[in-house]
């Protein structure tokens, strides 16, 4: 039924011919919708038309600050019509984190319980518009159980599969998704192919984090394209321009390349027969635009797909002369995909001498009059470049640099460094090619260019004189360039002496040739230049009168940098001896060999899709750690990952007693931990209720529970040796059903690193237990504890956040001081801040041997027959860490049973380690075990 006062509504505001006569429409309308609101009463109809009037509003950009609880309200209404504007309504106003995204949280799952698939679809569409974490959480599973449910349409299962990918790609903690694995990938089979293709992208998106968990997708993609493609069993519903559903075949085609080809002989067969199919059919003629643009997504899928699997086949052989035809044709989209996909074969073959018959062509590309298609003609020429074509490449792409886009020259100079310092047979040329770029390009040249020019002069010492005489002779050029000043300053600073008997390179020659520059480039190559010419000055005294005259100019400049290093190297360079100056001017040593800098900025650039690159552009070196190759290296047995290399952890483990080990004897310093993402309350605010007194009871190092309540119990073994510690936690599932979703996270405190040994299951068995282990060291003094949040989803989702008892107290090393040591070193730290002095009342009746235990718990060592009062307790210990140093801590505990009261003294040679120790102690002393 139509809503009048809506048409009649939207007609007025179509008819105002300026702001304000639209503006005083929409004010006036909704001063009667909010009177309308507040009567209350209103009918489902009559709230329907407000909210759209509100909606139309909001569309037109006028902000609504009310009308949400209407909204809500409409959700309910057994009525589609009324349904569908709440629907509406809540996704165009709320906000994820709305506060009213929990009012709706049920009125959502009841319409995904709802045997109406309408009413299932409305609510999919809801969660996956708005999106928030606590939707996410509350209803990830409600959506998992529409996917995979047998009696769900197949516009539902299309729906819930892309509604589950949105959640994932925003969430993707929230989704258990190695615990559904099995039964999503199940769905490829489905005989709905529209099923099929919206599961495949959601697959897709999970096997790229869980590679492993969805091997088993492997051989029902490979059918499902069999049967599509060689049997051509399919629906005629899904035919596009004489293609078999397209889209489905690229997504298979590509899902594919995120694993390792399969080691089973019948699929691997069933899959060359796929590719050779879509080979032969390529050769078709195309009957217009769409069957042409169709056929040719499937061809380069299935090439790429082939280059992955076996980049010698007879069918990558075969693609080879086909790409050659491609990056020939007339039309930009066929040149652009032909050279992308010559550049994935360049990149992970050994032989490139099929690709090297078309360099000439691939040359031209850069000249294309489409920026994309020049940008994968320098991806190809990239990929395809060694030592036999080096030099060809590099001096074309120098040539082309002059008139290259601006948006193409920083990337362009980045892959002609590393060419150049790959790929050089003689470091002449290494030199002359980067200071001609320097030169030529030097706005786009990046400080990690000439970095590495400066490390690889400084390695080779037959290099030395060579880049002095160049880069002298550049810098001589009327239009020289900074980044050239910068290197000229460092080469001459140190390798100018080696030139300083040429014609033309004399001392003075050098030294004016530079400094002719200095009044035009910035502050800091100023600074750098005043380095320079310290050096000249301990290399060749005869110049230093011109050297000081400009020192003495420069330390009265406003700059504060330019100032300091002027009346330090004017001081040094007038000392009357130059013992100083020619220690501080020593030759500077070789720099260790290290990665260069240059590919992790070039990688950086790179952008990022939503779907990971199943290949990296570059030669084979930059392939081996694709998702395909690391997970079959996992599978061989290999530690390929960098990722799975978390220091200090790998040697590490509990053996069946729950003690925590290490083959290799040493601890080493572990990877920190990630944080954890906070959001509303801080994690403090959040403590499980009565966690506080299971906290009190393991403060002293004791292994036992932390926490226990009728799900889970969690218990903690831990071992302290210097700066570095190991902590096993055991989560226990108390219940008889199991539990999923499982998660852990750990926030560590500024100064100490965390770290776990390895990825935690995302599930606990019923009755059954499991076990992380986490490496800790103590980097800088720390004055708050660790905190873990562990999640998980037992009917609905819940989360325990705890205080992890690892104090500072724990880094601390007992040891033994005579009396005369004790007191010699309690007076030359003295008093306030270091000292830090409180006077405590006992719980109960003093108890000595309480006493002793707490300092002895808090890695304290007693010293006996120190204090000459019997009864004192004076300990002393050395707390460890790995960049902040050790720092020595003195106490002493009087204990007067007169009046039931400690005074407690503490020294340590740190005021920030005194006050914390003293809180820690003071706690200790006050604990009552009794309290349990």
């Amino acid at each position: 039924m139509a809503m009048r006062g809506l048409t009649v509504f939207i007609a007025d505001i179509r008819n105002c011919r300026v702001r304000e006569l639209e503006e005083k429409r929409i004010n006036k309308e909704m001063a009667n919708i909010r009177t309308k609101f507040k009567e209350g009463s209103l009918s489902g109809y009559d709230k329907k038309k407000y909210v759209c009037k509100l909606l139309y509003m909001y569309i037109l950009g006028w902000d609504i600050d009310f009308g949400h609880m209407e909204a809500v309200n409409l959700i309910s209404s057994p009525k589609y019509s009324e349904k569908q504007i709440g629907y509406l309504g809540i996704t165009l106003l709320m906000h994820e984190n709305s506060d009213l995204v929990r009012l709706v949280v049920n009125s959502i799952r009841k319409d995904l319980d709802d045997n109406n698939e309408i009413h299932n679809c409305l609510a999919l569409h809801a969660i996956a518009n708005i999106g928030g974490r606590e939707m996410a959480e509350s209803l990830a599973s409600d959506v998992h159980r529409l996917l995979v449910s047998p009696n769900s349409k197949s516009f539902v299962k299309k729906k819930a599969a892309l509604t589950m990918l949105r959640l994932f790609r925003k969430h993707p903690d929230v989704i258990p998704a190695p615990d559904w694995a099995e039964r999503i990938t199940n769905i490829i089979d489905d005989y709905d192919l529209g099923v099929c293709l919206s599961v495949t992208s959601l697959i897709t998106a999970l096997a790229q984090q869980y590679p492993e968990a969805f091997m088993m997708v492997i051989p029902k993609a490979i059918m499902r394209l069999h049967k599509i493609i060689v049997e051509r069993d399919f629906s005629a519903d899904y035919v596009y321009y004489k293609i078999p559903i397209p889209w489905l075949q690229v997504k298979l085609l590509r899902l594919l390349q995120y694993f390792p080809p399969t080691e089973d002989t019948n699929m691997s067969e069933m899959l060359h027969n796929v590719l050779q199919t879509i080979i032969n059919n390529s050769q078709e003629t195309p009957r217009n635009v769409q069957h042409n643009n169709a056929q040719n997504a499937i061809l380069f899928e299935a090439i790429n797909l082939a280059i992955h699997l076996d980049c010698e086949s007879e069918i990558v052989r075969q693609a080879t002369n086909i790409l050659a035809r491609f990056i020939l044709s007339k039309e930009t989209n066929v040149r652009y995909l032909g050279l992308e996909t010559m550049a994935h074969l360049a990149a992970v073959t050994d032989e490139l001498d099929e690709i090297k018959k078309h360099e000439e062509t691939i040359i031209l590309s850069l000249r294309d009059k489409d920026i994309s298609v020049r940008r994968r003609g320098l991806d190809l020429l990239y990929s395809m470049c060694d030592v036999s074509n080096a030099k060809t490449i590099v001096s074309e792409l120098i040539r082309y640099l002059h008139i290259a886009d601006y948006a193409l020259r920083e990337e362009m100079v980045l892959k002609i460094a590393i060419m150049t310092e790959k790929y050089a047979t003689e470091h002449s040329w290494y030199v002359d090619v980067i200071l001609q770029l320097i030169s030529s390009a030097g706005d786009h040249v990046g400080e990690e260019v000439w970095y590495r020019v400066v490390q690889i002069v400084t390695n080779h010492e037959n290099l030395q004189e060579y880049s002095a005489k160049m880069v002298l002779h550049y810098m001589r050029s009327p239009h020289c360039h900074e980044n050239m000043l910068k290197v000229g300053g460092y080469i001459l600073g140190e390798y100018g002496h080696l030139i300083a008997n040429l014609p033309g390179a004399s001392p003075i020659e050098q030294f004016n040739t530079l400094h002719a520059r200095f009044g035009l480039c910035s502050l800091a190559t100023r600074a750098l230049l005043l380095s320079t010419y310290i050096k000249f000055i301990n290399l060749f005294p005869e110049i230093k009168g011109a050297i000081l005259a400009v020192f003495n100019q420069y330390r009265h400049v406003l700059d504060a940098e330019l100032q300091q290093r002027a009346c330090e190297y004017m001081a040094i360079a007038t000392m009357p001896t130059d013992d100083l100056l020619q220690t501080v001017c020593e030759e500077m040593p070789q720099f260790p060999e290290r990665e260069s800098a240059l590919l992790s900025r070039l990688n950086e650039k790179s952008g990022q899709t939503e779907d990971k690159r199943t290949w990296n552009i570059g030669g084979k070196d930059s392939n081996d750690k694709t998702p395909a190759n690391l997970l079959a290296a996992k599978e061989r047995g290999e530690n390929a990952s960098v990722d799975d290399l978390v220091a200090g952890v790998g040697g590490v483990t509990i053996n069946g007693d729950g003690e925590a080990g290490e083959p290799n004897g040493a601890a080493q310093a572990p990877a920190p931990a990630p944080a954890p993402a906070k959001t509303g309350l801080s994690w403090k605010d959040q403590l499980a209720p009565g966690s506080e007194k299971w906290y009190n009871h393991l403060r002293d190092g004791a292994d036992g529970v932390l926490y226990e309540d009728s799900i889970l119990q969690i218990g903690i073994k831990s071992e302290y040796h210097g700066h570095l510690g190991r902590l096993a936690i055991y989560f226990g599932n108390k219940t008889h059903t199991q539990l999923n979703s499982f998660a852990v996270t750990v926030d560590a405190p500024e100064g100490l690193v965390i770290a776990s040994s390895h990825t935690l299951a995302t599930s606990i068995g019923p009755s059954t237990q499991i076990q992380q282990l986490y490496s800790l060291e103590c980097q800088q003094i720390v004055t708050d504890v660790p905190m873990i949040r562990i999640s998980y989803h037992a009917g609905s989702t819940q989360s325990v956040v705890l205080r992890l008892p690892v104090l500072l107290s724990r880094f601390i090393e007992p040891i033994q001081l005579a009396s005369a040591d004790f007191f010699g070193r309690w007076k030359q730290i003295g008093g306030p801040p270091r000292e830090v002095q409180e006077v405590i009342k006992a719980p109960g009746k003093i108890d000595l041997e309480k006493a002793r235990a707490a300092l002895v718990s808090h890695r304290l060592g007693i010293c006996e027959n120190v204090d000459p009062k019997p009864g004192n307790f004076v300990a002393t210990g050395v707390l460890n860490t790995s960049m902040s140093g050790k720092v020595g801590c003195l106490l002493r505990l009087e204990p007067n049973r007169d009046t039931n009261m400690y005074r407690l003294t503490v020294r340590t040679t740190s005021d920030v380690v005194s006050k914390h120790l003293k809180e820690i102690l003071q706690t200790a002393l006050l604990f009552n075990p009794q309290s349990r």
